[in-house]
């Protein structure tokens, strides 16, 4: 991923009002996040610990989608889960249901749309093995190549901006 400005970061929200996207908080390391490791942008608003962030290279430019992450104290009994982005298998405190309000009229009536991504978002480390998931029994072997994984996550998460934006 080219590395982008906070000004094209800001500019790129189409589920928040250009206020929230203004008053969001950037990454703390945003001065030294590893660009070239990196397929999007995601993070935790450190200013506001229920929302997170990521932010896709398009074509014609980058899409950023503001979620919603579930109040602390759910419990669940499932074991381990799976990232719908890079398919990578966790803990089950490594993957979070993130909710993003829909792009629009349809978000301002409460609609949202939601998806299980890696809770800190690291999916772009984690296909690349510079993260490891905290997984009983290891990780599953994959023939994909690191190109073909990339391609996957980077459809994946399009796909889910896509349903936000009221594209699919």
């Amino acid at each position: 991923m080219e590395a982008l400005t906070e000004k094209q970061i800001r500019g790129s929200f189409v589920n928040c009002t250009k206020g929230e996207a203004t008053r969001l908080k950037l990454p703390m390391d945003f001065a030294e996040l590893p660009w070239q490791d990196l397929d999007f942008l995601g993070w935790s608003d450190p200013g506001a610990p229920l929302r997170a962030h990521i932010v896709l290279p398009r074509a014609d430019g980058p899409v950023g989608v503001t979620l919603r992450v579930p109040s602390a104290g759910r419990t669940s009994a499932v074991k381990s889960s799976m990232c719908q982005a890079c398919l990578t298998g966790h803990a089950s405190s490594g993957v979070t249901l993130f909710a993003a309000p829909l792009a629009g009229a349809a978000g301002r009536e409460g609609n949202t749309v939601g998806t299980y991504l890696c809770t800190d978002l690291a999916c772009s480390l984690y296909i690349r093995g510079r993260k490891q998931p905290k997984l009983r029994g290891g990780l599953h072997e994959e023939t994909l190549t690191l190109d073909e994984r990339i391609t996957r996550t980077v459809g994946n998460l399009t796909a889910f901006a896509d349903k936000v934006m009221g594209l699919r």
